[in-house]
């Protein structure tokens, strides 16, 4: 299987299935020096494991992350970091009827297309669990780009026709939902009760808007910094739609209302709107960089549904197991993750593209 890595200087690579014996990253580029303890990545993982509340599977997963190489004494060493996550609450029984049928909106039918064979139990790689070693990998991310004073603010924008209006930075971990916006928290609430007393599920937007970003990170053609960031968004299984800035509004704006202005504000220049989300031909421009990730309903339910067998045998499924009503909420950190991967490999790569910065570092007085 090729394509189980991401990004050129900072490069991650994660590995394992749903039902295995384990899941991790080997995060290969980070610099040495960095301070990183299991304790800095498990508070990430935390964010995303399951049980944590009736909205999120009753699968039991502590999510306890192990270090097995790239750290001593507290710090990185400049080698691969190699990160562990145990299974520990597998029942693969629970997937006995699918070994030979293709559940609707999953990616049972085009593995079978592609390899021939495929890991049935969860969903082997294509399985939502394989995000733990992205989330993993994600936070020695953030925790590098805190060094720069680069910060992420991420959380559920909307979840089916609910949408948050206020926005309170303290409310997002106060909710099951990680909303900021305590009655939209509770509209959501009795939303996806009606959708689980149907046995249906829903899907929402998740918005991460990333702050101190110096401009000029990204290229101009193949390497633009917005295509990059909806490339890696775009991976994250449940994703189907990204948005950087105003997104999908442009279509409807002029270019007098959807242009930024800039001006020179006691010596700096900045912007005096930001319709671009921080991105200006495909390079930061020095504002918040502004990103949407549209999560798809969760396809796991208990509804019926038609589907056919391996053989192209009709019949009529009904998916047991423990899924989620909604993705949204465990998926909020993973897009963060994802955009933390992103623009920490655009930084190691910017570090090049001038010559003057090469001399300033490797020059002689």
């Amino acid at each position: 299987m090729g394509k189980s890595s991401f990004g050129n200087k900072f490069i991650v690579t994660t590995w394992g299935e749903s039902h295995g014996k384990a899941l991790g990253a080997v995060v290969d580029g980070c610099p040495a020096g960095l301070s990183l303890c299991e304790e800095d990545i498990q508070a990430f993982l935390d964010r995303r494991k399951p049980g944590q509340s009736r909205y999120t599977t009753t699968r039991k997963e502590g999510d306890l992350v192990e270090i097995l190489s790239g750290v001593f004494e507290g710090r990185t060493t400049g080698t691969p970091i190699s990160l562990m996550v145990r299974n520990t609450d597998q029942r693969s029984r629970d997937y006995g009827n699918i070994a030979y049928s293709y559940r609707p909106g999953h990616a049972d039918y085009t593995y079978d297309q592609k390899y021939g064979f495929r890991d049935y139990r969860g969903g082997g790689r294509s399985s939502g669990r394989e995000t733990t070693g992205r989330v993993a990998a994600g936070a020695i991310a953030v925790k590098l780009l805190q060094e720069l004073g680069i910060s992420f603010c991420t959380y559920t924008k909307s979840i089916g026709p609910v949408t948050a209006e206020a926005f309170s930075k303290e409310e997002i971990n106060a909710n099951a939902f990680y909303m900021p916006d305590a009655q939209a928290a509770e509209k959501a609430g009795e939303y996806l009760e009606q959708c689980m007393k149907n046995h249906d599920s829903a899907g929402g937007v998740i918005e991460c808007r990333i702050n101190n970003v110096p401009a000029g990170l990204g290229d101009p053609v193949f390497g633009k910094l917005d295509a990059v960031f909806a490339q890696a968004l775009m991976s994250i299984g449940a994703v189907k739609a990204v948005e950087i800035g105003d997104g999908f509004q442009v279509t409807s704006l002029n270019g007098s209302t959807d242009n930024d202005g800039f001006c020179n504000e006691n010596g700096v220049i900045t912007k005096t709107s930001n319709h671009a989300g921080g991105i200006l031909g495909g390079m930061s421009d020095g504002s918040e960089i502004i990103l949407r990730a549209h999560i798809k309903p969760t396809p796991s339910i208990s509804q019926v549904q038609q589907t056919v067998t391996k053989d192209g045998e009709n019949l009529s499924l009904e998916i047991h197991g423990r899924h989620d009503p909604v993705i949204v909420p465990r998926a909020v950190v993973v897009v963060e993750a994802m955009a933390a991967l992103t623009l920490t490999d655009a930084l190691f790569q910017n570090m090049s593209a001038r010559l003057d910065n090469i001399v300033k570092f490797y020059g002689r007085d």
